[in-house]
């Protein structure tokens, strides 16, 4: 990590620690749903404890109303700090948000306040043109409310590891998770018996031993023409079993057992709930329990009927095995792909962060980050499909998002609407 990352982690973790040693009492209502912090404290304020907007004798008392309901403004108009009768003002507000885009927001009498004819999505963070009509004289207002939002020089960034990356579609696979262990091939492994009965006169290799086809593994003595020949390995391999020694005599019986470990077999078990969502060919990420091995593959055989107790089926996966990673015996998990979609949308889920009560992620416009909360709909485990909160081509941070929230939350998030 650069010098520039190190000094950004070491004053975000100073700002924390500081913002968790000075105090709990924020000021704000009880069961307000955000901090108001600060900038609460600067703005005027209403008989409501909204944000008071003032021209001359008239002003305006701004709320967010979010109890129950999706947010939505309630504005109070009043003169000369005497509550004025809401049909007699016109209201509109113009909400310029990070990265350009502007809400254009009506409102309507009721009761004694003007209600927002729709709902403010998150987050709350905006530059804010109010314009109001009553009494025959126009009034304007601006004025900015951010929340969630910082500011990082792009050299601190790239030092911590902050990574970003452009949202577009993506390809979401529906895994099912089995597991098993590694078993040799039953068509790569050959018990090598003497031709005629007779006497083994010598014994060339042992357990372990690496040998060729063709290789010469012991030398019998025929019992009928009394003539030594030799036993040779049908296939190259490893020798896993031995069962002759000079001078014992043979009929038969398998001497050695010679198997081509090259390649070998995950066997997994899938309950016959899962049976109808495998099928030969799917793709299967085969990983030993140690995390060390881990190889692609394809499923190559589903047994038609289970066994044992639970009645469980054989899944075999087909391994290549040329630099002898997987050994027979090994206990191993295997990822088979079910089921892919393209989806329009997609992120890696190291994107995501928990933000009150949101799945979040951060976009990034310039130097600024701000937070975006997530409607989320399937995902693979790797990744996930947004269906609300970001849109094609925004840029957004992808990796070493915890930073970034850290840096929101020691500043405490702050705004007032």
């Amino acid at each position: 990590m650069s010098s520039e990352g190190r000094k950004f982690i070491g004053a975000l973790l100073a700002a924390t620690l500081l913002a968790l040693t000075a105090g709990c009492d924020n000021g704000h209502a009880p069961g307000d749903d955000h901090d108001h912090g600060a900038a609460d404290e600067e703005a005027p304020k209403g008989p409501h404890g909204g944000r008071l907007l003032e021209d001359g004798d008239f002003a305006l008392e701004v709320t967010m109303f979010e109890r129950g309901v999706p947010p939505e403004f309630h504005i109070y108009p009043l003169r000369k700090g005497k509550p004025v009768d809401p049909a007699e003002v016109q209201l509109s507000m113009e909400l310029s948000r990070l990265g350009g885009r502007v809400d254009r927001i009506a409102f309507q009498p009721q009761d004694d306040f003007l209600r927002s004819t729709q709902s403010i999505a998150e987050p709350h963070s905006w530059a804010v043109k109010a314009t109001a009509q009553a009494g025959g004289q126009t009034h304007v207002w601006s004025y900015e409310s951010f929340e969630g939002r910082t500011t990082i020089a792009p050299e601190m960034a790239r030092g911590a590891g902050v990574e970003t990356a452009v949202a577009g579609p993506g390809r979401i696979e529906e895994q099912l998770s089995l597991f098993g262990s590694i078993q040799p091939d039953p068509d790569r492994i050959r018990n090598v018996s003497a031709r005629f009965p007779g006497v083994i006169r010598s014994v060339h290799v042992n357990v372990g031993d690496r040998v060729k086809q063709g290789q010469q593994l012991a030398a019998i003595e025929s019992n009928e023409s009394l003539q030594v020949y030799a036993l040779t390995a049908p296939i190259t391999g490893v020798i896993v079993e031995r069962h002759a020694n000079v001078g014992e005599t043979t009929d038969g019986d398998a001497l050695f057992q010679v198997a081509d470990f090259s390649s070998v077999r995950a066997d997994l078990m899938v309950f016959p709930r899962d049976r109808g969502r495998l099928r030969r060919g799917q793709p299967v990420r085969v990983t030993a329990a140690d995390g060390a091995q881990e190889a692609t593959a394809s499923v190559d055989f589903i047994a038609p009927a289970g066994t044992g107790g639970n009645q469980a089926l054989l899944v075999r996966v087909l391994l290549d095995n040329a630099d002898g990673r997987w050994t027979p015996g090994q206990f191993v998990e295997g990822l088979i792909t079910v089921s892919a979609i393209e989806a329009p949308l997609v992120i890696p889920r190291s994107a995501l962060q928990t933000f009150r009560d949101w799945e979040v992620a951060f976009v990034k416009v310039g130097d600024v980050y701000e937070f975006r909360p997530l409607e989320l709909g399937r995902t693979d485990g790797e990744r996930v499909e947004v269906l609300g909160g970001l849109q094609a081509g925004d840029t957004y941070v992808s990796g070493n998002s915890y930073l970034i929230k850290a840096d929101i939350e020691k500043s405490g998030a702050s705004h007032d609407h």
